[in-house]
């Protein structure tokens, strides 16, 4: 639910499954993500069972609703596990939702869209949301609904209603107040931590503003060794605000002796893009520098000019791409509100030093598999 990347539950089951009939029948103690061991082989074999069949009829009865016609945004309130499998504790929504997941699948076989053109390309919310308000009759009758369905316990009712007034009016204390309170509730009611923190989250957001406090952080000196190059180059293509790249077309060749990589980098329609084990006959610029020191400046430790007057690092040709690069390259800094009308509240923190935007950063993207 952070956001990643759908995996295939089909694949899933079907591994759990080799491991049952290859190891299964004769393990006597069992380790896996997320929870305890397990010991004891019937013990073993029945939640491998469990978790096997789990995986398989979230995948195979999704797909079978999907093709008698129900969508994405109507999957989560239509697929249910069968009695057999609620009745196991191993079963059960721990890590992860059957409401998210169901819709994950169809996301996976059939995309976000649930064919009807009216959501193809919607308005967005701050943009629909005062359109939803006028045409309810205003804040006043939105609010008043909105408390009556929270009294009647019909709280995602109430959260389809107040959450439009709260985009429509991010500053609507009584409203944002009102949400949080509904949000509560049906956090209170999902046995799925990732659910319940999602509503709980959000929840103290709307009341005290976005938490303050430092992020944690992945981009350790081991991270960043076992980061490739190409993914480095990857991160700054993503990092780079392409409005900044209009005009600019230069071709770069990178290259680190002591690991025998090879790049081509190239600027052209305002984007980056890099190709492995290639070199450009006629470059603009040739940067030659060893992995290891290159792990520096993507650590943060150093920086290309700083290497370059340590005689670390080699400029043939004209810098002026290396510059130009440099240039368009975007610092993240993940402040932004997901809830609106959160982010005002936050006290502003002190500045800190500049960071290099060769450094790497934490990006907005999880692997799968």
């Amino acid at each position: 639910m952070r956001g990643a990347l759908v995996r295939d539950s089909l694949a899933w089951s079907k591994n759990i499954n080799n491991a049952l009939y290859r190891s299964g029948n004769e393990s006597e103690v069992m380790f896996a993500s997320h929870t305890w061991p397990r010991w004891g082989n019937e013990r073993i074999q029945e939640v491998m069972r469990t978790q096997r069949d789990s995986y398989a009829h979230l995948h195979n009865e999704v797909l079978h609703l999907a093709n008698n016609g129900v969508t994405i945004n109507e999957i989560q309130n239509v697929y249910k596990q069968p009695e057999s499998l609620k009745k196991q504790w191993a079963a059960h929504s721990y890590h992860g939702s059957e409401e998210h997941n169901s819709r994950a699948v169809i996301n996976r076989y059939l995309g976000y869209w649930d064919a009807n053109p009216a959501t193809l390309a919607p308005l967005s919310p701050k943009d629909s949301a005062p359109l939803y308000v006028e045409m309810m009759g205003g804040s006043a009758k939105i609010m008043a609904k909105g408390k009556e369905l929270y009294k009647q316990g019909k709280y995602r009712e109430a959260m389809e209603i107040v959450n439009k007034l709260v985009y429509a009016q991010p500053n609507n204390t009584a409203a944002k107040d009102l949400l949080a309170d509904i949000f509560e509730q049906i956090g209170y009611q999902k046995e799925s931590p990732s659910m319940r923190n999602s509503f709980l989250g959000a929840a103290y957001e709307l009341r005290h503003g976005m938490p303050s406090g430092a992020s944690p952080k992945s981009n350790g000196p081991d991270m960043i060794k076992g980061m490739t190059t190409e993914l480095w180059l990857n991160a700054l293509a993503i990092s780079m605000d392409s409005k900044k790249a209009a005009g600019m077309n230069f071709v770069i060749n990178l290259s680190t002796p002591d690991n025998g990589e090879k790049f081509v980098i190239e600027m052209s329609n305002s984007a980056l893009t890099n190709i492995k084990g290639q070199q450009a006959k006629n470059p603009n610029l040739t940067i030659t520098l060893n992995r290891s020191d290159l792990e520096q400046v993507m650590g943060g430790q150093t920086t290309f000019d700083k290497l370059l007057a340590e005689g670390k690092v080699k400029f043939d040709g004209d810098r002026k791409p290396f510059d130009q690069l440099r240039s368009t390259l975007t610092v993240f800094v993940p402040d932004f509100e997901l809830m609106p009308g959160t982010k005002g509240k936050v006290a502003p923190k002190p500045a800190s030093p500049a960071k290099d935007p060769f450094a790497a950063q934490e990006m907005a993207i999880t692997a799968g598999e």
